[in-house]
């Protein structure tokens, strides 16, 4: 049976990595405006205003990732941006919007302590790739790099958490050659970040309609117990878990890469099943029942999100589990992110701590063991998928 469109289409692109060190440090640096520059109509940006751009950058993120850490010793805080004034600060609305967005944060750090979650620290780095001009306006792509330490609550979470994003900032300069930061645009494809206030874009929709069915998982504790034997022989699934952590970040260069053009994530889970014992089944790219990546193709089940679960339940190489809770080393979870009947996002489980807590590693946005109380306390109202592998 041929497969239907797909909910996440081919798609290859090239991945800044993001460095881990600020580029600015102590005092603030002010834009070094040439002469005349305040009453021309086209601003440059030089070395210090692009330096400015990223400390603000920096700031914005740094607030953001803030709102979900345990204040106990300093819950009154002032967010960083309240730094930032004259030369270059942030517009009026977007403050708002700012505003807006660590109150929702902070409701989600709420969520996720009901859900048995904190955490102690965090560090949140932000590396500008590109600056570009046009009039007195100013479009600036940053990468941000977020880490945050779990709490030790039940004793056996693991060590931290991380992840990488990208966004669009966009400036506008008026004629004293003072900067506003107008807006703030997530270009990954889709998954928020932990600290990502915005809602997720759904992908295109591909009803099952014919094809295997994917029972809904719960996602309430404690689950049913469904024990796992990691030794059974038919698979690897520390490889799977290991592969997974290797590849978070930096990108397995023998594959394609299609985090710029809508999403890599099924891409990324089906190497990591690769590389725990799955085989390839050749044929038709676009026939649901075939699973492949070579040097020139890839099967729609490869890389499309619908079609990997119609794949994999058709070929019995995974079942449905009854809770995400479940999920344990090399097991596979789907979202759909608005309950339409398509799936959105496609993750692997690449730690599970003995009591129980699954945390799964995944691309777009390329995340390091986010634990499923995490990613419920973002997602509260979509649908969940998981499957034993």
């Amino acid at each position: 049976m041929k497969s239907r469109k797909l909910s996440r289409t081919r798609r290859r692109a090239t991945i800044v990595t993001a460095a881990v060190a600020s580029v600015v440090a102590g005092a603030a640096m002010l834009p070094n405006w040439s002469a005349g520059a305040a009453s021309a109509d086209n601003v440059a940006v030089d070395p210090q205003t692009r330096a400015t751009f990223q400390r603000l950058a920096d700031a914005v993120f740094t607030d953001r990732t803030d709102a979900l850490v345990d204040r106990k010793q300093n819950p009154g805080k002032a967010p960083l941006t309240s730094g930032f004034s004259g030369d270059v600060r942030l517009s009026a609305s977007l403050e708002n919007k700012e505003d807006s967005a660590l109150s929702s944060l902070r409701s989600r750090k709420s969520r996720l302590a009901t859900l048995g979650e904190r955490y102690t620290s965090a560090k949140t780095s932000v590396t500008l790739d590109k600056a570009r001009t046009r009039g007195r306006h100013a479009t600036v792509e940053v990468t941000e790099t977020t880490t945050l330490t779990y709490q030790k609550i039940r004793g056996d979470e693991p060590g931290t958490t991380g992840f990488q994003a990208r966004h669009e900032l966009t400036f506008a300069a008026d004629r004293q050659g003072n900067w506003q930061l107008t807006g703030i645009r997530d270009t990954d494809d889709g998954y928020i970040a932990v600290n990502q206030p915005a809602q997720p874009r759904a992908g295109v929709t591909a009803r099952d309609g014919g094809m295997p069915v994917a029972t809904r998982a719960a996602i309430t504790r404690p689950a049913p117990a469904k024990p796992k034997a990691l030794n059974s022989g038919t698979y690897n699934y520390k490889a799977m878990a290991a592969y997974a952590e290797k590849y978070w970040t930096n990108y397995n260069t023998a594959y394609p890469n299609y985090h710029s053009a809508g999403g890599d994530c099924t891409n990324f889970v089906s190497q990591s099943l690769r590389a725990g014992g799955w085989k390839d089944v050749a044929g038709t790219s676009t026939d649901y029942t075939k699973w492949f990546s070579n040097s020139t193709r890839q099967a729609d089940s490869w890389v499309g999100v619908n079609e990997f679960s119609w794949f994999a339940l058709s070929s019995k190489r995974v079942t449905s589990l009854a809770n995400v809770y479940q999920m344990d080393l090399g097991d596979v979870m789907q979202m759909d992110f608005d309950k339409d009947g398509s799936k959105d996002h496609t993750m692997v489980v690449s730690y599970r701590s003995s009591k129980g807590v699954p945390y799964l590693t995944y691309h777009s946005n390329n995340t390091y063991r986010r634990s499923v109380a995490s990613i419920i306390a973002s997602y509260p109202n979509s649908a969940y998928y998981a499957y034993r592998t």
